[in-house]
Order: structure tokens, then C-alpha cells, then sequence
């Protein structure tokens, strides 16, 4: 059973190759509030092109609201590739190669293929959002690609997290 890291402790690292030849990091972000991983299943995923299609939307006003987001998935390069190019998401960032390590350091549920599309095990979909000293604030885990949050409702909360100073909730144990 999969443990979702906690809420304003330290996020596990995350180090992923990017589709553009570099290497992205988290202990290297600087946003000025949150760091957004977005998880997607993978270019097999319908849904998944649908909701990031609709960051794409929304990158620019997270980015004015100081959320930076990278998309991340299990997925091979040429794979993650296709997705961002097929799903015309330039220039969010897009990690691929995500290890089954990592999906069960960050808590997420793993699912084995059920069709000929899905290429191995993948990750099912996840946002996380970090603060800039690395803590954890938000953790929104699916086992389902069905079950993701809305981002037009998380963009209209940055604001209020940052005016009211609104601390990470479900912290306690």
C-alpha cells in the first residue's frame, strides 16, 4: 500500500531527465511559491492529454502566481516526447523515466498494463506542490485516471494560501 509523503516535511527527492537533453531537480527549483508536479499516467492516457491540455491552459497564470509545474511519468523518452508534442504542451517542462523507486517514495499507486497502449507499469495520475525550502504542502494521489483535482480550483487557491498564510493541512498522526 502506497504512503503518501507528509504534509510540510521535506518532499523525496526528485531527479528526472528531461525531453530537452537536461536534467531537471527539485532540490534545484526556486519558485516563488510552490514547485507543481503534475504526474500523468502516460501517452496512452486519454484523460491525461485532456488535463494537461488544460495546464497548458493555466501555465501562464500559475507561473504570474509563482507555481512552477513539470509534468513527470514512467515513461521513455520517445514517449514523453510524443506527449508533449502530440498534446502541444511546450513550454511546460516534461521529465520522463520516473522509476518505480521514486513513485513509491512519492506515494503513488502502480498499475500493470490492461491494454495494448499502456507499455508496461506506470504511475497513476498525482499533483504535488512544494514549497521553496522543499517542504511538502499539497498531495493529491489518484489510483484512478479518473479522480484528479481541478486545477482551475487549485490556481484560485494560491492567493489565498499566500495572503492567509494557510499552513499544510492533514499533518496530524
Amino acid at each position: 500500500m502506497p504512503t503518501t509523503p507528509t504534509p510540510d516535511a521535506q518532499a523525496p527527492a526528485l531527479k528526472l531527465p528531461l525531453i530537452i537533453g537536461t536534467d531537471w531537480d527539485l532540490g534545484d527549483q526556486s519558485p516563488d511559491t510552490f514547485t507543481q508536479v503534475i504526474v500523468y499516467r502516460g501517452l496512452h492516457c486519454p484523460v491525461c492529454k485532456q488535463y494537461l491540455s488544460t495546464m497548458r491552459e493555466l501555465y501562464d497564470d500559475f507561473l504570474s502566481k509563482g507555481v512552477e509545474t513539470i509534468h513527470v511519468s514512467m515513461d521513455d523518452k520517445e514517449r514523453a516526447q510524443q506527449a508533449h508534442d502530440d498534446w502541444g504542451l511546450d513550454p511546460i517542462p516534461m521529465g520522463y523515466g520516473l522509476s518505480e523507486e521514486q513513485a513509491k517514495e512519492w506515494g503513488l499507486y502502480l498499475s500493470d498494463p490492461i491494454q495494448d497502449s499502456e507499455k508496461g507499469r506506470f504511475a497513476e495520475p498525482a499533483v504535488f506542490w512544494v514549497r521553496p525550502d522543499g517542504r511538502l504542502y499539497l498531495a493529491a494521489v489518484s489510483n484512478s485516471p479518473f479522480a484528479r483535482p481541478d486545477l482551475k480550483e487549485l490556481l484560485g487557491k494560491v492567493d489565498f494560501i499566500r495572503e492567509k498564510e494557510y499552513p499544510a493541512r492533514g499533518r496530524a498522526a
